[in-house]
């Protein structure tokens, strides 16, 4: 893994996270517990800070990056799933939110709570979901209201499995297999 200071801040991670070889972490980045980084994936608070509530799976190959000034900043919530190539940057997601894979969300956005990205979705800088909503497509557009139901479902199974995934994979290496 890499993991590096830049302009005087280093990341920091909190308990029982899995960081794959392959990810890299890189400034202001400050991580909760229990999340997971996986191969390839790049975490860059260089301009501004970056803070990843606990239990966040980051995906292989998912990028998050931020913008100058005070709008430049990434805040991600607790128990989100960021899917495979995902691409965050200077947004905030809420608790309890999948952002699909290939997805991208632009400068400004506001994903609330309960809410779900579709894969390949392209959110646009300052667009604005609500919470419990599903956008899909190019630009996205609001498709339906998420049950809390099919929230539990989609989102929290899935953190769970992420959670365990990361156990498994940080004894895997650790015993060298």
């Amino acid at each position: 893994m890499i993991v590096h200071k830049v302009n005087g801040k280093a990341p920091q991670l909190g308990k029982d996270c899995f960081v794959a070889e392959t990810a890299a972490i890189l400034g202001d980045v400050r991580m909760g517990d229990n999340c997971t980084v996986w191969y390839g994936a790049v975490i860059r608070g260089d301009d501004n800070s970056i803070e990843i509530g606990d239990r966040v799976n980051v995906q292989d190959c998912t990028v998050i990056h931020v913008s100058e000034g005070p709008a430049g900043k990434v805040r991600i919530g607790n128990d989100v799933v960021l899917g495979h190539n995902a691409t965050i940057h200077a947004a905030t997601i809420g608790n309890h939110c999948l952002v699909g894979m290939g997805a991208t969300i632009l400068d400004g956005a506001v994903v609330e709570d309960g809410s779900l990205v579709a894969a390949h979705a392209l959110v646009l800088g300052k667009t604005h979901i609500g919470p419990g909503e599903l956008w899909a497509g190019v630009p996205a557009k609001f498709v339906k209201n998420i049950s809390p139901e099919a929230v539990k479902r989609t989102i929290d199974e899935g953190v769970k499995a992420y959670v365990e995934w990361g156990k498994v994979y940080s004894e895997v290496i650790e015993k060298g297999e």
